[in-house]
Parts: C-alpha cells; sequence; structure tokens
C-alpha cells in the first residue's frame, strides 16, 4: 500500500524537478537574448 504513495512523490519529486530545469533555462535563454537585442541599439542610439 505505501509504494504507491511513495512513487507517487517521487514522480511529482521529478517532475517538479525537471520543470525547475527548464524555468531556468529559459530565463537564461531569455536573459541572453534581451542582452543581444539591448546591446546593439545602444550605439544607434547614441549615433543619434
Amino acid at each position: 500500500m505505501m509504494t504507491g504513495k511513495a512513487g507517487g512523490q517521487d514522480e511529482r519529486k521529478e517532475r517538479l524537478a525537471q520543470a525547475l530545469r527548464d524555468n531556468l533555462r529559459r530565463r537564461k535563454t531569455q536573459a541572453r537574448e534581451s542582452k543581444e537585442v539591448e546591446t546593439p541599439q545602444r550605439p544607434d542610439d547614441a549615433r543619434g
């Protein structure tokens, strides 16, 4: 009887860990993209 509960908790933990990893990756890529977008625009703005 206890194996079902423990298995479900392990599954949930694995899903949560995977979701956290995906979120971290998304945040990193978004941060990189936003930096890449901002960097080339700054010299153009300065030139006028």
